[in-house]
C-alpha cells in the first residue's frame, strides 16, 4: 500500500497479514444484545448474524436498481447504490484488518449504511425532504434506522431484522455524535434537531447519541468517503463529463497521473482512469491507516467504551491527505455533480418525487394494499411519514413506473 509523506512521494506501508484483535476494537462476546431476546446462533458471531441479515434483506437487493449520479437506464457500468455498499465495504474490511477490529461488524455497517437512500440520484432526497418538512423532514441516516428496525418484515417475532446494539450504533453515529452531554443536539444537527426517526427510536432504546461510535463504525465512514470519490471519477470519466487530464488541476492527482504516465506511456485514457484510481484508494487507505495508528498510540484506549467516550474521531484523514481529498470532492462537485446534463436530470427526477408524494397524499387509495393503513384511521404526520417511506423505497425504474401509472406524461430523464 502507498501513500504520501510531507515531501510528496511516496512510501509502503505493510498490509499483508491482519493486525491480531485490538482491545479498543468491538467484541462480539461482549455485545450489549438485541432489543428482542433470541436464541444465539450456533455458528455465526453476532455482528456476522447482523451482516448476513443485512445482505438477505429486502432494502438491500432493491439498492441494485437505486442510482447515485446516473439513472438505470443511462448505462450498465455506472455505480449504483449496491455497488457503491460493496465497495465500501472492501475499503472497510482493508482499514479493519490492519487496525485489529472487528471485520464482521465493519462490513455490516458499509453495507447497511445506504439502506436508507432513495433511488433516483442522490440529492433527490431533499425534495421528498420537503415533502416532509412539517412532520420532521428527510434524513437519509433516520430512514436507515427505519429500514433495520421496523420497515423489513421478514421474521415471525418482530419487524426490521433486529440488529445488535453495535450495529444500530453505527448506522445511527457513524458520522459522529448527535446530541451533548446535556441531550441538546449537536451544533450540526442545531437548527433541525435529532432526526425524528432517531430521536423517537432513542427513547425506546437508547444508543448514547452523545457519545461517539465505535472503531468500526468510524472506518465504515471514512471508506464511504474513499469509494464515493474514486468511482465518481471512475464514472464520471467514462460518461465524458471530463477526462483523465482534467484531474491535473489538483496536486495530488497531477503526480499520479505523470507517474502512470512515465511507467505507461501508451495507454488509453479507459486503463489510465482505472490506475490513477487504485493509486487514490491505495493512498487514501494508507493514510488513513497511518493517522489512525498515530491517533490510537497518543490516546491509548483500552476498550471500545475509552472510544467511544474519547471526544473526537480517532479514524481521521491526515491533514495533508484531508486537504487532498477535499480537493478532490471540490473537482467533483463542480465538474460532475452540477454538470447541466446531471442537473436536468435531477430536477426531472425531484419533479417525479413532488408528483407522487402529492398524489399519494391526495388519493391514498393510489397506494398499494399492503401500504394503506390496517384500520382506515391515522393522523395527518403518520400519513405523510407513510408515504415518505414507501417513496424512499422506490427504485428507479418502479418510482419512473409508478409516475408512468398516476400521471399523463413522465419525464425522459436523459
Amino acid at each position: 500500500m502507498r501513500e504520501s509523506n510531507p515531501e510528496g512521494d511516496y512510501y509502503t506501508v505493510s498490509v499483508g497479514m491482519a493486525a491480531p484483535r485490538s482491545v479498543y476494537a468491538c467484541d462480539p462476546d461482549r455485545s450489549r444484545g438485541r432489543l428482542f431476546q433470541e436464541p444465539p446462533s450456533k455458528t455465526r458471531s453476532p455482528f456476522r448474524r447482523d451482516c448476513d441479515r443485512v445482505i438477505h434483506s429486502t432494502a438491500f437487493r432493491r439498492l441494485k436498481h437505486k442510482t447515485q449520479v446516473f439513472v438505470f437506464h443511462e448505462g450498465d457500468h455506472y455505480r449504483t447504490r449496491l455497488t457503491h455498499s460493496l465497495e465500501v465495504a472492501q475499503i472497510a474490511r482493508a482499514l479493519a484488518r490492519q487496525l485489529g477490529l472487528d471485520e464482521d461488524l465493519t462490513e455490516t455497517l458499509a453495507l447497511a449504511h445506504d439502506l436508507g437512500h432513495m433511488g433516483l440520484q442522490a440529492n433527490v432526497e431533499r425534495a421528498l425532504d420537503v415533502c416532509l418538512q412539517a412532520h420532521g423532514g428527510f434524513n437519509h441516516n433516520a430512514q436507515s434506522l427505519r429500514v433495520v428496525t421496523s420497515l423489513e418484515h421478514r421474521y415471525p417475532e418482530f419487524d426490521g431484522l433486529n440488529l445488535t446494539w453495535e450495529s444500530l450504533e453505527g448506522i445511527v453515529k457513524h458520522n459522529g455524535p448527535l446530541s451533548e452531554l446535556n441531550d441538546m443536539a449537536a451544533a450540526s444537527y442545531r437548527h433541525r434537531g435529532i432526526p425524528v426517526g432517531i430521536s423517537d427510536y432513542n427513547r425506546i432504546h437508547d444508543l448514547e447519541l452523545s457519545s461517539f461510535a465505535s472503531l468500526e463504525a468510524q472506518v465504515a465512514a471514512i471508506a464511504d468517503d474513499i469509494a464515493y470519490d474514486t468511482h465518481d471519477i471512475d464514472d464520471g470519466v467514462r460518461a465524458g463529463l471530463f477526462s483523465v487530464d482534467d484531474l491535473k488541476i489538483m496536486p495530488l492527482t497531477a503526480q499520479m497521473i505523470a507517474e502512470i504516465g512515465e511507467r505507461y506511456p501508451d495507454l488509453d485514457d479507459d486503463r489510465r482512469g482505472a490506475e490513477l484510481v487504485r493509486e487514490i484508494i491505495s493512498y487514501l487507505i494508507g493514510a488513513v491507516v497511518t493517522e489512525a495508528r498515530s491517533r490510537l498510540q497518543a490516546a491509548r484506549p483500552q476498550s471500545v467504551n475509552d472510544v467511544r467516550n474519547y471526544g473526537e474521531a480517532l479514524i481521521t484523514f491526515p491533514a495533508e491527505a484531508a486537504h487532498a481529498e477535499g480537493e478532490i470532492k471540490s473537482f467533483l462537485k463542480t465538474r460532475m455533480y452540477r454538470h447541466p446534463r446531471v442537473m436536468k436530470v435531477m430536477g426531472e427526477a425531484e419533479q417525479i418525487v413532488f408528483d407522487l408524494f402529492g398524489r399519494y397524499q391526495k388519493t391514498p387509495g393510489d397506494l398499494p394494499p399492503e401500504w394503506l393503513p390496517h384500520d382506515g384511521r391515522e393522523s395527518e404526520a403518520e400519513r405523510a411519514r407513510r408515504i415518505g417511506n414507501f417513496i424512499a423505497g422506490m427504485t428507479d425504474r418502479f418510482a419512473l413506473t409508478e409516475h408512468q401509472r398516476l400521471f399523463d406524461s413522465t419525464p425522459d430523464m436523459r
